[in-house]
């Protein structure tokens, strides 16, 4: 690697390199989580991640006064261009000392690569793909990140605006917590919802048929999110690829089927935020990091609402508040009493408006960028 400017990632230390800058790049920060660094790996594998059979990314580290000083991947994900009939890049892994000329740099070997690809526009960040951790952080920097939310620093969204992007969307989250969720307001709209919709069935998600469970999830997000921003039909591979992690970090109290005559209509998908204690492991498993999991997992008193879907013929009759209601309850009765609906996106009136009927508020904005190459 050249003293200064930017090296593309081509050996096993280059990558190593690659993915420990982010533990050193944020460790004065102390909301920051580090994540796992087999996560990270296996995210970065193009053998192993099923991502990459419809994908293809380069990795690039920039110095600065000899020194690592930022990183970035170029992705072109063919099955979201074929998708959506464009030649969109994704700018993905961003991170960057407070240093614009590094930044720009960066951006700039990141656009070429995607043009030579045959690229039109950009859009990021993503990390890989649009349905891994995906925007910068705008607001909300004083507090922790819930499981599976990225926290960045606070100067990125210049460094990216100065480099010409501009705002794509923005992903927001709400925060509910015991005293501003409404028990009884809840409880009559349950009876409402139920009595309208005879049959209806809220059960928890099976963990003994992860296969199977994971399929309704699949099936019903992507004839509920087909016409949402960013939206790519979920695989059977890559889902079933995450299944089993889920089947680890699941608690079937926070997560719902709702069925109609025993037919399912709607999901949603709870996790326990164990940032809590990713936070203490430093981004290890091995070797005290697992007991750190096993041991801390009952401590936790927050959980993050992360995927929902109700099917459009039985959409506005109140089902997805009754999931939430379903996993609000189950939760306090646990001791767990704070909960974040993430993301929401800002052009979404309906979700939004069904997190402000729970008694949510909006905690923090995650924004995506885009340019024309």
């Amino acid at each position: 690697m050249s003293s200064s400017g930017v090296t593309i990632v081509t050996t096993d230390a280059e990558k190593k390199k690659f993915i420990e800058f982010q533990y050193d790049h944020y460790k004065m920060d102390e909301h920051f989580v580090p994540p796992l660094r087999m996560d990270q790996k296996k995210l970065l594998n193009t053998k192993k991640n099923p991502f990459y059979n419809n994908a293809e990314i380069a990795l690039f580290i920039a110095e600065h006064e000899g020194e690592i000083a930022g990183r970035i991947a170029a992705v072109v994900d063919h099955r979201f261009n074929k998708h959506h009939n464009n030649k969109t890049g994704h700018f993905a892994f961003f991170e960057c000392i407070d240093h614009q000329p590094t930044a720009n740099l960066l951006f700039r070997v990141a656009e070429d690569w995607l043009r030579d690809k045959g690229m039109e526009d950009v859009i990021g960040p993503t990390n890989p793909s649009l349905m891994d951790m995906i925007g910068f952080l705008v607001d909300g920097f004083d507090k922790d990140p819930y499981i599976m939310m990225p926290y960045t620093k606070p100067f990125y969204e210049e460094l990216v605006k100065s480099a010409g992007y501009e705002q794509e969307m923005d992903l927001l989250a709400y925060t509910i917590n015991e005293d501003s969720v409404d028990i009884e307001r809840g409880e009559r709209a349950k009876k409402i919802v139920l009595k309208r919709n005879p049959g209806l069935v809220i059960r928890p998600v099976n963990l003994k048929k992860i296969s199977e469970e994971v399929e309704i999830v699949r099936e019903i997000y992507n004839i509920t999110w087909k016409d949402n921003w960013g939206f790519l039909p979920l695989t059977r591979e890559e889902l079933q690829a995450t299944a089993e992690d889920f089947k680890l970090i699941l608690d079937p109290d926070l997560a719902h089927i709702a069925e109609v005559d025993g037919k399912p209509i709607a999901f949603s998908i709870g996790l326990p935020d164990l940032n809590k204690i990713f936070k203490k492991m430093k981004g290890n498993l091995f070797p005290f990091g697992i007991f750190k999991l096993l041991f801390g997992r009952r401590k936790i008193k927050q959980y993050r609402t992360a995927l929902m879907g109700v099917l459009p013929e039985v959409q506005g009759r109140g089902i997805d508040a009754l999931l939430h209601q379903a996993a609000i309850e189950k939760a306090l009765a646990k001791g767990i009493n704070t909960s974040e609906l993430s993301w929401v996106l800002a052009n979404n009136p309906d979700m939004i408006r069904t997190a402000e009927r729970l008694g949510a508020t909006k905690d923090k904005t995650y924004r995506m960028y885009s340019k024309k190459l």
